[in-house]
């Protein structure tokens, strides 16, 4: 009898026993079966499923979990399997060890995208996400030690790489922004948020990553860590904010920030104005006088600048504060302006000890702001302003 032909046999003889309405069938994972019968290596999956739910049922987690491991591993492709990982998971963040849970959650979503308990694992992986970029500790050898915003930075973005298309990963995508942003990442930040507009445009949390994008430019225009145009680049995300979502809760604060915008490009000026008036260049601090009085009409540097102006027509008369056709200044006027103007901005600080910066008359009224604090990024400008008529 050929070797081929002993299976066969074998196979007829265990149909005969089991009855004519039996069948014979082979998996390449479980081998030769009866029909209706579990195999050998299904019914020990079954086993030990069973043995690890009565450790869990005992409430002995810990040996439940040991157990339920070795039947993924022993067992991977089983049908028990996926439920098994899922206990692994689900032990693992009822004895706290939050970072191992995500993991393993992690793992059913990887090894089974069709099963039916994915939606759950995406939701718990969130869940943890969450708590540590509100605050939850690392562990190490089982005890915390630190809190991790960098790992609830990448714990979201494993989120949303891989569930895109879940009702969690826009969130996601927005938490893993704000945890870029608590570690001073700003750039990286607002990548995130734009990344989200891209492609969830139409999801609710799309207008709180609009508002974000401003909220951190004005946030790193502060703290004088980013470009010199992130005041512009503030205004204009708040105002493409308030124009895109106008019905939304932050529009308000959104105005706000605008108008705390304006009110440090208004300070600006009105520094700009008392230099120039210091340096008895008239003409030059009634022009900047006017534009505090055109940006911020009613404020406290309004007041004031009306009431200069007016004091200096008095001392020198209208004509003598009047600067006449706008001049352009060359370009090696402009670089000796900024070099002047660096110096006097050094000499100002509360810290210099250096010698008194002398101002010489010769040189051409400087364009350029007067840099007096991290919020003065405006640009430089070469051209003298036009004096307003009004």
């Amino acid at each position: 009898m050929s070797k081929r032909f002993i299976p066969l046999f074998l196979a007829g003889i265990l149909l005969c026993s089991r009855g004519a309405d039996s069948a014979i069938v082979y998996t390449p994972d479980e081998g030769w079966s009866v029909e209706g019968e579990p195999p050998a290596q299904l019914k020990s999956a079954l086993d030990q499923m069973h043995r690890a739910e009565g450790y869990e049922n005992a409430g002995d987690n810990k040996r439940a979990l040991v157990a339920y491991r070795v039947l993924v591993k022993k067992w991977p492709k089983s049908f028990y399997a996926p439920k098994a990982q899922l206990k692994v998971a689900m032990l693992t963040e009822k004895l706290n060890d939050l970072d191992r849970a995500f993991e393993a959650y992690g793992l059913y979503i990887n090894k089974y995208p069709r099963g039916e308990d994915f939606d759950q694992c995406v939701e718990s992986q969130f869940r943890i996400a969450k708590l540590f970029l509100d605050g939850a500790k690392l562990k190490l050898l089982g005890i915390p030690f630190a809190a991790s915003m960098s790992r609830a930075e990448s714990m979201f973005t494993d989120i949303v790489k891989n569930a895109p298309f879940s009702s969690y990963a826009p969130l996601s995508q927005f938490n893993a922004g704000v945890a870029m942003e608590k570690q001073g990442k700003y750039p990286e930040a607002i990548a995130a948020y734009e990344a989200l507009l891209s492609k969830y445009p139409s999801d609710p949390v799309a207008a709180d990553a609009q508002y974000q994008i401003g909220y951190v430019r004005l946030k790193a225009m502060r703290e004088g860590s980013y470009d010199a145009a992130s005041s512009t680049k503030a205004r204009e995300a708040f105002e493409d904010f308030i124009e895109r979502y106008p019905d939304s809760e932050k529009v308000p604060q959104a105005k706000e920030n605008l108008a705390t915008l304006g009110g440090h490009e208004t300070e600006n000026t009105f520094a700009i104005a008392k230099f120039y008036d210091k340096k008895k260049d008239y003409k030059a601090a009634v022009i900047y006088y006017n534009e505090v009085i055109k940006e911020q009409p009613g404020s406290h540097e309004s007041i004031a600048s009306k009431a200069r102006i007016d004091a200096l027509k008095s001392k020198v008369g209208e004509d003598a504060l009047n600067p006449g056709p706008a001049q352009v200044q060359t370009g090696p006027q402009v670089q000796e302006t900024r070099k002047l103007q660096a110096k006097v901005d050094t000499a100002s600080r509360p810290d210099y000890l250096g010698p008194p910066v002398a101002v010489p008359e010769e040189v051409a009224p400087p364009k350029p702001k007067v840099r007096t604090s991290p919020m003065d990024l405006a640009p430089l400008p070469a051209v003298e302003p036009a004096l307003p008529s009004q």
